[in-house]
């Protein structure tokens, strides 16, 4: 005998090849665990109820179970040691839906006036809440969002730097172009404020190299900027610590990444770091998503506008997305640049596709054959 099983909101039926009700198990007129079990179904894991209709079929001489989800059917072979088979959508399957309310009636799940359409509905809405909560729960979301949050105080950083050149820039216009480096220059302001405190003694203990010291200490005797008052200063240099704050907090939350990448993705931390790692995990929007992508996808991931826009123009695609930012790409000559975006966006589609969905640590090896590959791409003239 060879049966159908199909799992739908009212429980577990198995049909013949005449598409005749055989065998079934209702669930308990509980939405919640009907719903429950509907998605361990279809995550292709073995239910109590599936476990129990099986032995019962088993019994009866089923020889062969077909199941419209392959990942069920794999799980029953393996365990259960019958035979089985995946239909995509099966002439079984689309009877019980089509006759959902007659088989609730005469199975006797709904009794009365109640109603298939509102059952369904039930069951539907705690489904979501499941799937929902369940993708919430997915570490590589805390992934997502530690590195969002990163980069909106790095841009907030960046903006209030600026902010803060401007105004001090009315007081000592001239460290400006002394100080390049944004974290030197945040750092002087809110330990010395006023010029007049911008000695070669003061600057030397701030970590500024003497040359330097004594340029800084020689323009701000001759600043042409205009005399602030104390109250002034003050505020500026307030304003200088909270842009220290936020690197401080923007460092805090590097140092967290770095950890929650090592039990997230560990093979593309090892490849790419955890800041591009993450961001990659971002831009497909999970783990999951990255690993189902083609390397020639990981590749441009982050550059679609001009993807986009070489399709629409006949313009020439870009070599690199944000893999771009990756040290052996972004310090290559130009002419490299897309051969070396090719070869570690090979290995990430890997190390995406192990950490997603098991396997060994190969970081450091893909590491080094990316390496060793890019060594190559560097020798050929």
């Amino acid at each position: 005998m060879e049966v159908t099983v199909v799992y739908c909101p009212i429980g577990l039926l198995a049909l013949d090849r005449d598409l005749k009700i055989v065998d079934y198990i209702l669930y308990p007129k509980d939405a919640r665990k009907a719903a429950e079990s509907i998605h361990k179904l279809s995550e292709g894991k073995i239910t109590a109820e599936l476990n129990k209709l099986l032995g019962r079929l088993i019994e009866k001489g089923c020889e062969k179970v077909f199941f419209e989800n392959e990942g069920l059917a794999k799980s029953v072979s393996r365990k259960f040691r019958i035979e089985t088979g995946f239909l995509r959508e099966g002439k079984a399957g689309n009877q019980v839906r089509r006759m959902l309310e007659q088989i609730a009636r005469e199975t006797g799940f709904l009794k009365g006036d109640e109603s298939v359409d509102e059952w369904v509905r039930n069951v539907s809405i705690e489904l979501s809440k499941i799937r929902v909560r369940l993708a919430m729960e997915k570490r590589d979301a805390l992934v997502m969002k530690a590195i969002e949050a990163i980069d909106d105080l790095e841009k907030t950083s960046n903006l209030l730097v600026n902010r803060l050149r401007e105004w001090y820039g009315l007081h000592f216009p001239e460290l400006d172009s002394l100080v390049k480096k944004n974290e030197t220059y945040v750092r002087l302001i809110g330990l010395l404020g006023d010029r007049e405190a911008f000695t070669v003694e003061n600057l030397t203990e701030a970590g500024i190299p003497e040359e330097r010291a004594k340029r800084i200490a020689k323009a701000s005797t001759r600043s042409i900027g205009a005399s602030l008052s104390v109250e002034d200063i003050e505020r500026i240099r307030e304003f200088s610590n909270l842009i220290s704050e936020i690197d401080k907090e923007k460092r805090r939350l590097e140092r967290y990444l770095d950890s929650l990448m090592s039990e997230v993705s560990p093979n593309v931390k090892a490849l790419v770091g955890p800041l591009l790692g993450a961001r990659l995990i971002s831009r497909a929007g999970g783990l999951e998503n990255l690993a189902r992508m083609p390397a020639s996808t990981i590749q441009v991931l982050g550059a679609e506008k001009a993807l986009f826009r070489s399709l629409r123009t006949g313009a020439k695609p870009p070599k690199h997305g944000v893999i771009f930012q990756h040290k052996l790409i972004r310090e290559a000559k130009r002419r490299q640049r897309g051969k070396i975006a090719r070869t570690l966006a090979g290995k990430l589609a890997i190390a995406a596709r192990i950490d997603a969905f098991g396997g060994s640590f190969v970081g450091e090896e893909l590491r080094e054959l990316v390496e060793r590959r890019v060594e190559e791409i560097r020798g050929k003239r």
